[in-house]
């Protein structure tokens, strides 16, 4: 059966649980992002629903809100970045809500980057035509990512 899932504009109550999804350590460390205290979460959301050039949606999944997507540039690159809540995991939120994205937001090339370990959020990107095109691995840190590109 096909999840329906529905992007809708964010809200100041999805902040409260976005910042609930972010603190899970299994997301965290499947994200390969520390998790906020939730004053910065809470002030880093209100600077992103400012910026012109970001497009935020959440992710309504059976009436739940189960995650956020955006898009946003960054170092003269369009990018693309999700967060589901674990609830949610599994179920084809994810392929779903980034194909839908992807008629909303249209610019290409269109970038990703996925900590290799996590093959979940590989395989969405992948699904929806994203192809990797390089790896680096993040100054200072241990994680190493791919990054996709969409054209």
């Amino acid at each position: 059966m096909t999840p329906v899932v529905l992007l809708r504009d964010v809200t100041t109550d999805d902040i409260a649980i976005f910042y609930e999804h972010q603190v899970d350590p299994e997301a965290t460390r499947m994200a390969a992002f520390p998790a906020r205290e939730r004053e910065a979460f809470t002030t880093y959301w209100t600077k992103i629903l400012r910026a012109e050039s970001v497009t935020t949606k959440t992710i309504v999944f059976d009436g739940e809100v189960a995650g956020n997507i955006v898009s946003f540039e960054m170092d003269g690159q369009r990018e693309v970045g999700y967060w589901i809540g674990k609830p949610y995991w599994g179920k084809g939120v994810a392929t779903h809500t980034l194909a839908a994205f992807l008629g909303i937001v249209t610019a290409r090339p269109l970038y990703a980057h996925v900590a290799k370990h996590n093959i979940g959020t590989l395989r969405v990107l992948e699904k929806c035509a994203f192809m990797i095109c390089g790896e680096e691995r993040i100054p200072g840190e241990e994680v190493e990512e791919f990054i996709l590109r969409l054209d």
